[in-house]
């Protein structure tokens, strides 16, 4: 999926510490989500269809992954 991230308007959670290290979400063009690393903003992000969006929150939401 090739996704112009050029605009994109980057927001960390309202939870999120200064100080720590965060990821950062942008809600983009026809509903795709973007999330990268806040240390560094112009390294490379992932980008996820809304029901790929839909699935990891929800999976976030329900418990802890294990490893």
């Amino acid at each position: 999926m090739n996704v112009d991230l050029s605009k994109a308007q980057w927001f960390k959670s309202t939870r999120s510490d200064a100080a720590k290290e965060c990821v950062e979400v942008a809600f983009l063009d026809e509903g795709v989500v973007g999330v990268r690393d806040s240390k560094n903003p112009t390294g490379p992000a992932l980008v996820f269809t809304p029901e790929e969006w839909t699935t990891f929150t929800a999976s976030v939401t329900a418990g802890p992954f294990t490893g």
